[in-house]
């Protein structure tokens, strides 16, 4: 009987995981494909490995791996929902200057054009909060601190880190994250049927869950730098200089030490000088780089009623 566990847990693998990921692999870049190839052998081989965790769980219950692609965008824009409740109650109200709020749709938008999911009805919002920082919530909705807003000074600056968040939606970190606590801890699957009726309380608590990781403890090291490489490519590829991630990371440096680090990016995000080493490095990628946009003239335009 356990053998025939074992066969019907890789047969559901087959069809159920390995199957749509494999026809997903046709609009995937090169590299991409044999990471995603690499990954799915490297499932099959702990799946078959007598004695390990994933076997076991195989013999259990018949499935192992759960993909984020099994949010749909509904259940996905409905948990960044909750997450921005959470932002406005934190971080303060949108600052009401109707130029400005628009001005920084208009840039986000630009940028999202050339993201990794510019299909999504992104929203960008400029909060009445000293500190320095940024965040995004799943399905689209990105938050931009005043303080933030304060250290940059070009429009090309804005772009590189909209487009830093951006990147966050676009790789589904978030949403990764909670996967990884609900694996481990036992949390239920993430659907629109989990957040209502019995369900609901499962629910909360993962919100509560993805709360501290996006407010307060901050998302995986790698997942941020990460973000960083796709948001200069992303910049880049909009046609803005993407050195302007640099001078931000550079200002922050310079104003680190005076500032407040709790619920800021100093707080949640890696060392300063370690971005900085490898954006510097990244830099190199693009040696047209100084003659793209920068557009100091029209972000201070726009930028004049931000609160001081």
């Amino acid at each position: 009987m356990k053998g025939q566990n074992i066969g019907f847990g890789l047969f559901l693998i087959f069809f159920i995981v390995i199957c749509p990921l494999t026809a997903s692999l046709a609009g995937e870049r090169g590299d991409e494909r044999i990471q995603l190839a690499s990954s799915l052998f490297d499932i099959l081989k702990e799946v078959t490995k007598e004695g390990s965790k994933e076997r076991k769980l195989i013999e259990g219950v018949g499935s192992i791996l759960e993909s984020t692609t099994e949010i749909d965008f509904k259940s996905e824009r409905t948990i960044g929902e909750s997450l921005a409740l959470e932002g406005f109650a934190r971080y303060g109200l949108p600052i009401k200057d109707k130029a400005l709020q628009k001005y920084v749709n208009l840039v986000g938008v630009a940028v999202a054009q050339n993201s990794l999911r510019p299909g999504l009805p992104y929203v960008f919002v400029v909060v009445k909060s000293p500190l320095q920082n940024a965040f995004s919530c799943p399905g689209g909705i990105i938050f931009l601190s005043a303080g933030l807003l304060e250290t940059i000074q070009t429009e090309a600056q804005l772009a590189c880190i909209l487009a830093h968040e951006v990147a966050h939606v676009g790789h589904r970190d978030a949403l990764k994250s909670i996967q990884r606590a609900r694996f481990f801890q036992g949390v239920g699957k993430i659907t629109a049927a989990t957040m209502e009726g019995d369900k609901g309380q499962q629910f909360e608590n993962m919100i509560g869950d993805l709360q501290n990781i996006i407010f307060d403890r901050g998302l995986d090291q790698n997942m941020e730098f990460e973000a960083d490489r796709t948001a200069m490519e992303t910049a880049y590829r909009t046609g803005y200089s993407p050195d302007g991630l640099i001078k931000v990371l550079e200002e922050l440096k310079r104003i680190e030490a005076r500032s407040k680090k709790r619920g800021s990016w100093f707080s949640t995000h890696p060392p300063l000088s370690e971005r900085i080493k490898k954006c510097k490095e990244r830099l190199r990628d693009y040696p047209d780089w100084r003659r793209l946009a920068q557009l100091p003239k029209r972000f201070k335009k726009y930028s004049r009623g931000v609160p001081k």
